[in-house]
């Protein structure tokens, strides 16, 4: 991990979480500091310089992630100079598009808007009735979605989702039952949950259902 301003401070604390070694490094003292008791290395070094780099042990890793977001160029050397050393993995944030274009030439291999896509998320759940939703590509999601009032009540075989809204119930999640995969003789109660596929524009219409 490279930079450990507040994206790259939560990464790398979800990382340890989730079982991973993790190295950070920044050349910032104070926030080296502020991370060295709750991560498992944090090194204080220049992460533009491949020497340095490689003294603390970066190539030990397949995967590197670059956070830092205020200063472009060292964004763009960090890349280079990992992509350099021969990093399997090299992900790197981007704060533009433009940005975006100068790491992608220089090798990274994984560029990420957390911005943008927190932002567009966001706005998703903001503007319609879908609890949760996962984007995959731009015609494939799976929404966490409450029964419509109209369809409450009824089987999936009366409701006919594919046929009538171009989305497939794969579940359901009634109050105070266990989650089940649903079936043609699946009641939609009201008050459940439903988990349901299709491109997000058909999700959001079911969701939106009075």
């Amino acid at each position: 991990m490279v930079g450990l301003g507040r994206f790259g401070g939560q990464l790398a604390g979800s990382l340890i979480r989730l079982g991973h070694e993790v190295l950070a490094i920044d050349r910032n003292p104070d926030l080296v500091q502020r991370w060295s008791d709750q991560l498992d290395r944090v090194v204080q070094a220049d992460a533009t310089d491949e020497d340095a780099l490689r003294q603390v042990g970066i190539t030990d890793f397949d995967r590197v992630v670059v956070a830092i977001g205020a200063s472009l160029e060292a964004s763009v050397l960090t890349v280079l100079a990992l992509v350099e050393l021969g990093v399997s993995q090299v992900w790197a944030r981007a704060t533009s598009g433009k940005h975006a274009k100068i790491l992608n030439s220089v090798g990274a291999h994984h560029v990420i808007f957390p911005e943008a896509e927190t932002g567009e998320r966001v706005a998703h759940l903001i503007v319609t009735r879908m609890l949760d939703f996962i984007e995959f590509g731009h015609d494939f999601a799976i929404a966490k979605v409450r029964v419509p009032q109209a369809l409450a009540g009824k089987p999936l075989s009366q409701v006919r989702p594919i046929e009538h809204h171009g989305v497939r119930v794969l579940g359901a999640k009634h109050p105070g039952k266990p989650f089940e995969y649903a079936s043609d003789s699946t009641v939609l109660r009201p008050e459940s949950v439903l988990v349901v596929e299709g491109n997000l524009d058909q999700l959001q219409r079911f969701a939106d259902l009075p």
